[in-house]
């Protein structure tokens, strides 16, 4: 745990308890805080209590009042589509308000910093599609190569949850949209912006908005390094803005980059480095089974050049990255059965991810359906080639069967009709593919479950 710093004695509001919530009170308490806990759910205030916390609807105008500082979960919204009562009050009563990110940063650093031969480094990753196997990515390497290393944030622990920094550690932190908006403090090392497409345009008011969002751990975090993915418009303009010198990478996974400055790209399922007008590096990845597809070159090209920014060698980066297996329920291969391969991507909750995973594979079985998102799926139209059958479940089923046009179908409803049926109809050299381009929330607690009940029926 990493207690928070500066408010020692002072009534800090927690509005949220779930993990990041939870994890956020002990870690105020640790530094002499008085948390005062909030939350929706009744059974997450009763957690709270349990664990010994004060519970106050925080939304109360002389509760607010009391408070020195609130801090929100990242699900709770703050400003669109409308600020959580509680949010609001604080705003009334000039509260300032934060996040656990903004506390992490605010209390990483320790005295004993002094002391270390090799100062920590935090390297925060962030972007619409990736960030996850990106961060795992990262972590196994060092992992591989015996750097310290922790993997917080947006997977795995929540920061507060994390230890202590210690010598020469590396922590690495996938960051979503909702948390680099409203942290109050923003102090990577290294800053990685992988791509962006549409997601979550509500909570940001549309594009731009959530663009804004993720540009703030760039522009005001003010990174020693930034890796830029440059394969849409605002990737590029974001390294326009910030390049001073020699302060960027750029990345790419559809084009070459071989101007000046230093660049990383993927091409025909090769990596290569590009420094000062000239290859330095190149890495075979054809035959890394953890890392199908274009958009996991992507990853690879982000978590290569943060390495090579902490001064790992190629070909070290290069071993730690042919033994990665991948990251659940991303692109995951699960099984293998009469020659056809099995694929978990319960992950693709919107159309751009499912499309990223359909590019990666031929001979697909696609099974695809629930929570739809706007736009649904005509977008992937150019990668319906690819698709042997669909097999379609939940709440978008009959508006996905319209939109896939002559590509062959059925309406399944449910997961387990659809696996059965590609299950059945799969041949030697398939892939039998959940990447279902919709929210999980009509037939699932999560997407987690979705893809844990995906790999039990594959057996």
């Amino acid at each position: 745990m990493i207690p928070v710093k500066g408010y020692s004695g002072k009534r800090v509001g927690v509005l949220g308890l779930g993990r990041t919530g939870l994890a956020t009170a002990m870690a105020l308490q640790a530094g002499g805080a008085v948390p005062v806990c909030w939350d929706d759910n009744p059974a997450s205030r009763a957690l709270a209590e349990v664990e010994g916390f004060e519970v106050a609807e925080l939304s109360r105008e002389r509760e607010a009042e009391a408070l020195d500082v609130l801090i929100t979960s990242p699900g709770i919204p703050h400003l669109y589509p409308e600020a959580h009562k509680a949010i609001q009050a604080a705003w009334a009563a000039r509260v300032p308000v934060d996040n656990d990110i903004g506390l992490f940063f605010q209390s990483f650093a320790a005295d004993e910093w002094g002391g270390f031969d090799r100062y920590p480094k935090v390297v925060c990753i962030t972007g619409s599609n990736g960030k996850s196997t990106a961060s795992a990515l990262l972590h196994h390497i060092l992992q591989h190569v015996q750097r310290p290393s922790q993997l917080g944030g947006n997977i795995g622990k929540a920061v507060l949850s994390l230890e202590p920094a210690t010598d020469g550690e590396v922590v690495v932190i996938e960051l979503s949209s909702y948390q680099t908006e409203l942290a109050r403090t923003l102090q990577p090392d290294v800053a990685i912006f992988l791509n962006l497409s549409p997601d979550h345009l509500d909570r940001h008011a549309g594009l731009g908005g959530y663009f804004a969002a993720k540009k703030r751990l760039f522009t005001q975090g003010g990174p020693e390094r930034s890796i830029i993915g440059v394969d849409e418009p605002e990737g590029r303009f974001l390294s326009n803005v910030i390049r001073e010198g020699d302060n960027v990478i750029e990345i790419s996974s559809t084009r070459q980059l071989k101007g000046k400055g230093w660049s990383v790209f993927a091409r025909k399922g090769f990596l290569v480095e590009w420094r000062k007008g000239r290859q330095v590096a190149s890495i075979d990845m054809r035959g890394f089974e953890g890392l199908p597809g274009s958009h996991n070159q992507q990853n690879a090209c982000a978590a290569y050049a943060a390495c090579r920014h902490l001064g790992l060698a190629p070909k070290v980066i290069e071993v730690a990255m042919a033994g990665f297996g991948g990251l659940r329920h991303r692109c995951q291969l699960v099984g293998r059965k009469n020659g056809v391969r099995f694929v978990n991507n319960s992950k693709a909750t919107n159309a751009d991810a499912a499309g990223k995973a359909l590019l990666a594979f031929d001979n697909i079985h696609w099974i695809a359906g629930g929570q739809a998102k706007e736009g649904g799926i005509t977008g992937l139209a150019p990668m319906f080639d690819r698709v042997k059958k669909a097999y379609l479940i939940g709440e978008a089923a009959q508006d996905f069967a319209a939109q896939l046009g002559a590509v062959p179908h059925e309406i399944s409803g449910t997961l387990e009709v659809a696996v059965a049926a590609a299950k059945a109809a799969a041949a030697p050299g398939d892939v039998v593919l959940l990447a279902p381009a919709c929210a999980s929330f009509d037939q699932f607690e999560s997407f987690e479950e979705r893809g844990e009940m995906f790999e039990a029926l594959v057996g």
